[in-house]
Protein backbone atom coordinates (compact mmCIF):
# COMPACT_ATOMS: atom_id res chain seq x y z
CA UNK A 1 0.00 0.00 0.00
CA UNK A 2 1.05 3.62 -1.00
CA UNK A 3 2.45 5.40 2.28
CA UNK A 4 2.08 9.14 1.22
CA UNK A 5 3.02 11.66 4.59
CA UNK A 6 2.42 15.25 4.23
CA UNK A 7 4.62 17.55 6.41
CA UNK A 8 5.11 20.74 8.16
CA UNK A 9 8.16 22.65 8.19
CA UNK A 10 7.68 24.83 11.42
CA UNK A 11 11.49 26.17 12.02
CA UNK A 12 14.15 24.86 10.65
CA UNK A 13 14.96 21.96 13.40
CA UNK A 14 10.83 21.03 13.79
CA UNK A 15 8.50 19.78 11.30
CA UNK A 16 5.22 17.72 11.96
CA UNK A 17 4.09 14.97 9.64
CA UNK A 18 0.55 13.22 9.00
CA UNK A 19 -0.09 10.06 7.07
CA UNK A 20 -2.51 11.15 4.08
CA UNK A 21 -4.49 8.58 2.93
CA UNK A 22 -6.04 10.52 -0.05
CA UNK A 23 -5.95 14.09 -2.02
CA UNK A 24 -9.18 15.25 -2.52
CA UNK A 25 -8.43 18.66 -4.18
CA UNK A 26 -5.40 20.63 -5.33
CA UNK A 27 -5.51 23.93 -6.94
CA UNK A 28 -3.20 26.85 -7.22
CA UNK A 29 -5.46 30.02 -6.42
CA UNK A 30 -4.62 33.94 -7.44
CA UNK A 31 -3.32 33.96 -3.99
CA UNK A 32 -2.15 30.96 -2.66
CA UNK A 33 -2.03 27.05 -3.08
CA UNK A 34 -5.07 25.28 -1.77
CA UNK A 35 -5.63 21.57 -0.85
CA UNK A 36 -8.03 19.11 0.83
CA UNK A 37 -6.64 15.56 1.99
CA UNK A 38 -7.96 13.15 3.89
CA UNK A 39 -5.87 11.79 7.38
CA UNK A 40 -6.87 8.99 9.72
CA UNK A 41 -6.15 11.29 12.55
CA UNK A 42 -6.88 14.73 11.58
CA UNK A 43 -10.44 13.75 9.26
CA UNK A 44 -10.70 16.25 6.04
CA UNK A 45 -8.07 18.94 6.37
CA UNK A 46 -7.77 22.08 4.57
CA UNK A 47 -4.42 23.36 3.38
CA UNK A 48 -3.45 26.12 2.57
CA UNK A 49 0.53 26.40 1.42
CA UNK A 50 1.45 23.74 2.62
CA UNK A 51 -0.17 24.31 6.24
CA UNK A 52 -2.92 22.62 8.06
CA UNK A 53 -5.66 25.42 8.82
CA UNK A 54 -8.41 23.17 9.68
CA UNK A 55 -9.92 19.68 9.82
CA UNK A 56 -12.91 17.61 10.49
CA UNK A 57 -11.72 16.07 13.38
CA UNK A 58 -10.84 18.81 15.79
CA UNK A 59 -12.01 21.93 14.22
CA UNK A 60 -14.08 22.45 17.07
CA UNK A 61 -11.96 22.93 19.77
CA UNK A 62 -10.15 26.02 17.50
CA UNK A 63 -13.58 27.53 16.46
CA UNK A 64 -15.37 27.59 20.21
CA UNK A 65 -12.43 28.86 21.43
CA UNK A 66 -12.02 32.16 19.20
CA UNK A 67 -15.51 32.61 19.07
CA UNK A 68 -17.40 32.21 22.37
CA UNK A 69 -14.63 33.86 24.57
CA UNK A 70 -15.52 37.23 23.35
CA UNK A 71 -19.22 36.60 22.44
CA UNK A 72 -19.60 35.40 26.10
CA UNK A 73 -17.87 38.51 27.42
CA UNK A 74 -19.99 40.79 25.38
CA UNK A 75 -23.85 41.57 27.32
CA UNK A 76 -25.39 41.57 23.79
CA UNK A 77 -23.53 41.20 20.76
CA UNK A 78 -25.78 42.07 17.41
CA UNK A 79 -22.86 42.76 14.77
CA UNK A 80 -19.80 40.70 14.16
CA UNK A 81 -16.97 40.81 12.04
CA UNK A 82 -14.89 38.12 10.82
CA UNK A 83 -11.84 38.48 9.23
CA UNK A 84 -10.91 35.50 7.39
CA UNK A 85 -12.71 32.16 8.65
CA UNK A 86 -13.51 31.15 4.91
CA UNK A 87 -14.11 27.51 5.76
CA UNK A 88 -17.54 28.71 8.01
CA UNK A 89 -16.24 27.23 11.13
CA UNK A 90 -16.03 30.74 13.12
CA UNK A 91 -19.23 31.50 11.30
CA UNK A 92 -20.94 28.48 12.71
CA UNK A 93 -20.31 29.12 16.09
CA UNK A 94 -20.95 33.32 16.64
CA UNK A 95 -24.61 32.20 15.11
CA UNK A 96 -25.53 30.19 17.91
CA UNK A 97 -26.18 32.92 19.86
CA UNK A 98 -29.22 34.66 19.37
CA UNK A 99 -28.98 38.07 19.95
CA UNK A 100 -26.71 38.39 17.38
CA UNK A 101 -27.97 40.41 13.96
CA UNK A 102 -25.34 39.94 11.17
CA UNK A 103 -21.77 38.36 10.52
CA UNK A 104 -19.93 40.12 8.03
CA UNK A 105 -16.85 37.60 6.38
CA UNK A 106 -14.46 39.12 4.83
CA UNK A 107 -12.26 36.45 2.97
CA UNK A 108 -9.67 37.51 0.44
CA UNK A 109 -9.69 34.47 -1.44
CA UNK A 110 -12.98 33.60 -2.87
CA UNK A 111 -11.51 29.73 -3.85
CA UNK A 112 -11.12 28.88 0.05
CA UNK A 113 -14.77 29.63 0.48
CA UNK A 114 -15.91 27.34 -3.03
CA UNK A 115 -13.53 24.46 -1.74
CA UNK A 116 -14.80 24.18 1.81
CA UNK A 117 -18.44 24.14 0.45
CA UNK A 118 -17.65 21.12 -1.37
CA UNK A 119 -15.34 19.31 0.41
CA UNK A 120 -16.27 20.29 3.97
CA UNK A 121 -19.92 21.23 3.78
CA UNK A 122 -20.59 20.11 7.80
CA UNK A 123 -17.96 22.90 8.60
CA UNK A 124 -19.29 25.48 6.03
CA UNK A 125 -22.93 24.86 5.55
CA UNK A 126 -23.57 28.27 7.62
CA UNK A 127 -22.21 30.34 5.30
CA UNK A 128 -25.87 30.24 3.24
CA UNK A 129 -27.76 32.05 6.10
CA UNK A 130 -29.30 35.08 5.82
CA UNK A 131 -27.84 36.41 8.80
CA UNK A 132 -24.09 35.87 7.11
CA UNK A 133 -22.82 38.50 4.65
CA UNK A 134 -20.07 37.23 2.64
CA UNK A 135 -17.54 40.06 0.50
CA UNK A 136 -14.85 39.25 -1.41
CA UNK A 137 -12.02 41.61 -0.64
CA UNK A 138 -8.70 42.44 1.94
CA UNK A 139 -9.27 43.16 5.57
CA UNK A 140 -6.60 45.63 5.87
CA UNK A 141 -8.71 47.71 3.71
CA UNK A 142 -12.23 47.39 4.39
CA UNK A 143 -11.80 48.06 8.04
CA UNK A 144 -9.85 51.26 7.97
CA UNK A 145 -13.44 52.10 6.02
CA UNK A 146 -15.30 52.09 9.08
CA UNK A 147 -16.30 53.77 12.37
CA UNK A 148 -17.93 52.68 15.59
CA UNK A 149 -19.53 49.88 13.61
CA UNK A 150 -19.54 46.18 14.96
CA UNK A 151 -19.54 44.72 19.08
CA UNK A 152 -17.53 42.16 17.83
CA UNK A 153 -14.28 41.77 15.58
CA UNK A 154 -12.47 38.24 14.95
CA UNK A 155 -9.43 37.70 13.20
CA UNK A 156 -9.04 34.32 11.61
CA UNK A 157 -6.56 34.44 9.59
CA UNK A 158 -3.52 32.50 8.75
CA UNK A 159 -0.08 32.28 10.79
CA UNK A 160 1.70 35.64 11.04
CA UNK A 161 3.78 35.38 7.87
CA UNK A 162 4.08 37.10 4.74
CA UNK A 163 1.20 39.63 3.73
CA UNK A 164 -0.93 38.38 7.06
CA UNK A 165 1.96 39.86 9.19
CA UNK A 166 0.25 43.38 8.59
CA UNK A 167 -2.63 41.96 10.47
CA UNK A 168 -1.10 41.51 13.66
CA UNK A 169 0.15 45.03 13.33
CA UNK A 170 -0.13 47.73 15.78
CA UNK A 171 -1.61 50.40 12.67
CA UNK A 172 -4.33 47.01 11.67
CA UNK A 173 -5.43 46.93 15.66
CA UNK A 174 -6.04 50.50 15.51
CA UNK A 175 -8.28 50.69 12.59
CA UNK A 176 -10.04 47.50 14.15
CA UNK A 177 -10.39 49.70 17.10
CA UNK A 178 -12.03 52.84 14.87
CA UNK A 179 -14.52 49.99 13.36
CA UNK A 180 -15.43 48.56 17.19
CA UNK A 181 -18.33 50.47 19.30
CA UNK A 182 -17.72 51.86 22.25
CA UNK A 183 -17.84 48.59 24.10
CA UNK A 184 -16.47 46.41 20.95
CA UNK A 185 -14.29 43.33 21.85
CA UNK A 186 -11.40 42.34 19.42
CA UNK A 187 -9.94 39.05 19.19
CA UNK A 188 -7.48 37.29 17.37
CA UNK A 189 -5.49 34.05 16.61
CA UNK A 190 -1.75 34.85 17.51
CA UNK A 191 -0.11 31.51 17.06
CA UNK A 192 2.08 29.22 19.58
CA UNK A 193 3.40 31.28 22.10
CA UNK A 194 6.26 29.17 22.49
CA UNK A 195 7.51 28.95 18.58
CA UNK A 196 6.07 32.09 16.68
CA UNK A 197 8.42 34.58 17.27
CA UNK A 198 5.34 37.22 16.72
CA UNK A 199 3.17 36.16 19.60
CA UNK A 200 4.97 38.98 21.83
CA UNK A 201 5.02 41.53 19.83
CA UNK A 202 1.22 41.05 18.96
CA UNK A 203 0.39 41.07 22.37
CA UNK A 204 2.17 44.69 22.63
CA UNK A 205 0.42 46.04 19.37
CA UNK A 206 -2.72 45.29 21.19
CA UNK A 207 -1.73 46.50 24.54
CA UNK A 208 -1.08 49.99 22.76
CA UNK A 209 -4.54 50.39 21.49
CA UNK A 210 -6.58 48.47 23.85
CA UNK A 211 -7.04 49.46 27.67
CA UNK A 212 -7.99 45.40 28.30
CA UNK A 213 -6.05 43.30 26.46
CA UNK A 214 -5.15 39.67 27.81
CA UNK A 215 -4.06 36.67 25.74
CA UNK A 216 -5.41 32.73 26.57
CA UNK A 217 -4.67 29.07 25.79
CA UNK A 218 -6.03 26.30 24.30
CA UNK A 219 -4.13 22.89 23.05
CA UNK A 220 -5.66 21.36 19.45
CA UNK A 221 -4.09 18.58 17.77
CA UNK A 222 -4.52 20.24 14.97
CA UNK A 223 -1.77 22.61 15.43
CA UNK A 224 1.64 22.13 16.29
CA UNK A 225 3.83 22.30 19.78
CA UNK A 226 1.12 22.03 22.48
CA UNK A 227 -0.76 25.52 23.51
CA UNK A 228 -2.12 27.83 20.83
CA UNK A 229 -2.96 31.70 21.64
CA UNK A 230 -5.71 34.27 21.38
CA UNK A 231 -5.39 37.37 22.51
CA UNK A 232 -8.47 39.74 22.86
CA UNK A 233 -8.62 43.55 23.81
CA UNK A 234 -11.69 44.91 24.92
CA UNK A 235 -12.70 48.77 25.05
CA UNK A 236 -15.30 47.97 28.07
CA UNK A 237 -15.82 44.99 29.76
CA UNK A 238 -13.35 43.08 31.98
CA UNK A 239 -12.50 39.76 30.73
CA UNK A 240 -13.25 38.10 32.96
CA UNK A 241 -16.74 38.45 33.05
CA UNK A 242 -19.27 36.01 31.59
CA UNK A 243 -22.65 36.23 30.34
CA UNK A 244 -23.56 32.66 32.49
CA UNK A 245 -27.30 33.04 31.32
CA UNK A 246 -26.75 32.57 27.28
CA UNK A 247 -24.39 29.39 28.04
CA UNK A 248 -27.25 27.20 28.05
CA UNK A 249 -28.43 28.07 24.58
CA UNK A 250 -25.11 27.19 22.94
CA UNK A 251 -24.40 23.65 21.88
CA UNK A 252 -20.85 23.26 22.01
CA UNK A 253 -18.00 20.23 22.36
CA UNK A 254 -15.21 21.78 23.62
CA UNK A 255 -16.15 25.36 25.44
CA UNK A 256 -17.93 26.47 28.39
CA UNK A 257 -17.57 28.80 31.21
CA UNK A 258 -15.40 27.14 33.48
CA UNK A 259 -12.94 26.51 30.15
CA UNK A 260 -13.46 30.14 29.60
CA UNK A 261 -11.67 31.44 32.46
CA UNK A 262 -9.29 28.39 33.07
CA UNK A 263 -7.65 29.93 29.64
CA UNK A 264 -7.01 33.08 31.12
CA UNK A 265 -4.26 31.27 33.17
CA UNK A 266 -1.10 31.83 31.95
CA UNK A 267 1.65 29.60 32.84
CA UNK A 268 4.72 30.50 34.28
CA UNK A 269 7.23 29.94 31.57
CA UNK A 270 4.57 31.91 29.07
CA UNK A 271 4.06 34.58 31.66
CA UNK A 272 7.90 34.43 31.31
CA UNK A 273 7.99 35.35 27.65
CA UNK A 274 5.45 37.93 27.68
CA UNK A 275 7.03 39.86 30.27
Amino acid sequence: MLDFWFTENHTNSYKVSWRVTKLLHSETSALQEIAVIESPDLGRALLLDNVVQTSTRFEFIYHEMIAHVPLMIHPAPKKVLIIGGGDGGVAREVIKHPTVEQIDLIEIDERVIRVCQEWMPDLSSVLSSKKVNILIQDGLQYIKKLSNHYDIVIIDCTDPSGPSLELFSKEFYQDVFDALKADGILVSQTGSPIFSPHFRQALKNLQEVFPRTRPYLTCDPTYFAGYWSFTIGSKEYGLENIINDRFSSLNTLFYTPEVHKAAFVIPRYIQNIID
